[in-house]
């Protein structure tokens, strides 16, 4: 496996891409990640990807990471989305002929079906981790008071592992700061536009969750899938699993879960 990084002008900003790279590729993979993460997180995630076959792109999101913009602030879904579908168009010109799949993991899970329902017939492959596609009650309420207070992402909710929110905590990439109400406000806005955006049809989907996810309640999440599942969606859900669940006690069962059903699905 070979990595390295390149960066582009985003809609708002300089986004900052990593590639993790097979020697003879036989698929794309695309990972979106979470809210006020980045994509380095996501490592040996790539690794097993890369492990199947593919060559893997994932940036930092405008505001994270490495990319610019403001830490953490998101104003509207769409420019986050259109900086996906620019990383999706160099990967394209990259490995032409791949079929693509995209990895979305909590706020990834969001921009990923909005991708999803913006470029119909673009993916081969859709999989949704811990998806904000039904949102987070509490988390919305705080767009109810001024000023927001300061309650940041408990680290301790993130994972049954102590070593990953103490590698979170840790992390000098991770923003640790409050929720910002431009990022709460796309973020209430784009979970209803994926309510209203078209199911996803017969594109293969799998939906992943952790049924103690209190990040991204289970239930919530629930409903909101079922708005949208098309004909070829799965699912499955882990019992005890907290939010980040390719960081839970149980990732190498959910890893193994993935790249089973690329497998099957791009026939690998």
């Amino acid at each position: 496996m070979t990595t390295d990084s390149y960066e582009f002008d985003g809609g708002s900003g300089r986004i900052f891409v990593r590639r993790w790279a097979d020697d003879a590729p036989r698929f794309i993979a695309l990972l979106s990640h979470g809210y006020g993460e980045h994509s380095g997180r996501y490592d040996h995630v790539a690794a097993e990807l890369v492990g199947i076959g593919a060559t893997v792109y994932a940036p930092d999101h405008l505001g994270h990471g490495q990319s610019e913009g403001e830490r953490a602030s998101i104003d509207g879904m769409g420019v986050v989305v259109e900086d996906l579908h620019a990383v999706a168009d160099q990967a394209r010109r990259d490995n032409p002929d791949l079929p693509m799949v995209l990895i979305g993991n909590s706020m990834g899970g969001l921009i990923a079906t909005r991708f999803a329902q913006a470029y119909p017939g673009e993916l081969a492959a859709l999989v949704l981790s811990g998806p904000v596609v039904g949102g987070n009650p509490g988390l919305e309420m705080l767009l109810e008071l001024d000023p927001i207070p300061d309650v940041p992402i408990d680290p301790a909710i993130l994972s049954r592992d102590p070593r990953v929110g103490a590698a979170y905590a840790a992390d000098p990439l991770v923003y640790h700061g409050p929720f910002r109400r431009e990022t709460l406000r796309t973020f209430v806005d784009a979970i209803a536009a994926v309510a209203t955006g078209g199911d996803l049809g017969d594109l293969p989907t799998l939906w992943i969750h952790g049924d103690a996810d209190q990040l991204v309640p289970y239930d919530v999440t629930t409903a909101a899938i079922e708005r949208i599942k098309g004909s070829a969606t799965e699912h499955k859900a882990y019992p005890g699993a907290a939010h980040e669940i390719f960081n839970e006690t149980n990732r190498a069962e959910v890893l193994d879960d993935m790249t089973s059903f690329l497998k099957r699905t791009l026939q690998l």
